[in-house]
């Protein structure tokens, strides 16, 4: 396994990192089993959050005992300070640990970052928590390429993550300024939520770009840490066959793949485009139906509400059938 250094945080971290989504899909016990399998492997990075149900209790179960051979990464949704001071004790507590490496800004929009970076703002009480050594750096979570920008150029923001595939490619400017800024790099949708279904010519895309610090795929199957761990250790340039692989996936999916960009917005009815597809990704690639129909109830507007005026189509710089995926997210979400 190959070993880098995450930017400013100085961690030495495994290529290949453990994502936490699909835990919520088994138990404790399994749990526990792909903590010995990440121990074989030599992956000692793991990513969680706040808002993946029981993913941050279950760790903390199977990490018992060999905690200090990993650096341990959550988030929270929270903006003020008094919310993010109490999901970090929380985060403490689930996690059955004194220290968390790295806490981070869960995916904010322009709106949530400018809350977190104000006064009484979540980034107080993460300042507090770094100087009393609560947790060890700080990070932020994204899928705004905008947002992105903004966060390469804010002091405290030691990593960013953000999706990063075969098809979702419009941060890899952005990736590169990460390493010149000595910011690392973590590469969330490796599998573009699940529209891959080749995880190892994705992961060796992925671990091609030199930019990218660390890989976190969702595994939920010792088998996968297994193959995914193959993939990223396979250090060799990309084969012809492979390049070419990569090339059929990107034609394949370009014509019916939300990249979230939010060039779509603003919506005539106020429907967040990007949200309901990628809930609708979550239920049907990760068959996580419960938790996905949970945080696609929140949303103001669903797919359900869409009018079919087409505007959004117009805008959209990939050429998406929006309209016709809006009626499959309907009929799929049940509303």
């Amino acid at each position: 396994m190959e070993y880098r250094i995450l930017g400013k945080t100085e961690l030495k971290i495994s290529r290949l990192g453990f994502g936490g989504i699909p835990i919520q899909k088994i138990d404790a016990e399994g749990t526990k089993k792909l903590i010995g399998e990440l121990i074989n492997e030599g992956v000692n990075f793991i990513d969680t959050a706040r808002g993946y149900t029981v993913s941050e209790e279950y760790l903390g179960f199977a990490l018992e005992g060999v905690r200090d051979r990993f650096v341990l990464a959550t988030k929270s949704m929270a903006r003020t300070k008094e919310a993010m001071e109490k999901d970090i004790d929380v985060s403490l507590k689930n996690l059955r640990t004194d220290h968390i490496d790295l806490y981070q800004v869960h995916n904010p929009s322009a709106k949530d970052l400018e809350k977190v970076t104000s006064h009484g703002g979540a980034l107080e009480a993460l300042l507090e928590a770094k100087a009393s050594g609560k947790i060890g750096h700080i990070g932020i979570t994204l899928h705004s390429v905008d947002l992105f920008k903004q966060a390469l150029d804010m002091p405290w923001v030691e990593t960013i993550m953000f999706p990063y595939n075969i098809v979702e490619t419009q941060g890899e400017d952005l990736i590169a300024q990460c390493a010149q800024k000595n910011i690392g790099f973590i590469c969330m949708k490796p599998l573009a939520g699940g529209a891959i279904e080749d995880a190892t010519i994705a992961m060796r895309f992925i671990v091609s770009n030199p930019n990218v610090t660390v890989v976190i795929p969702g595994m939920a199957d010792t088998s996968e840490i297994v193959q995914n761990a193959s993939a990223v250790s396979n250090t060799t340039p990309l084969t012809a066959e492979e390049q070419s692989k990569i090339a059929n996936i990107k034609e394949l999916l370009g014509t019916n793949f939300c990249r979230r960009c939010n060039y779509c917005a603003p919506c005539t009815v106020g429907i967040s485009i990007p949200s309901v597809f990628l809930f609708e990704g979550y239920y049907s690639r990760y068959d996580l139906k419960e938790w996905a129909k949970t945080r696609y109830s929140t949303l103001a507007k669903t797919a359900s509400d869409c009018i079919g005026c087409g505007v959004c189509e117009a805008r959209c710089p990939y050429s998406l059938p929006i309209r016709e995926m809006m009626k499959k997210a309907a009929a799929t979400m049940g509303k």
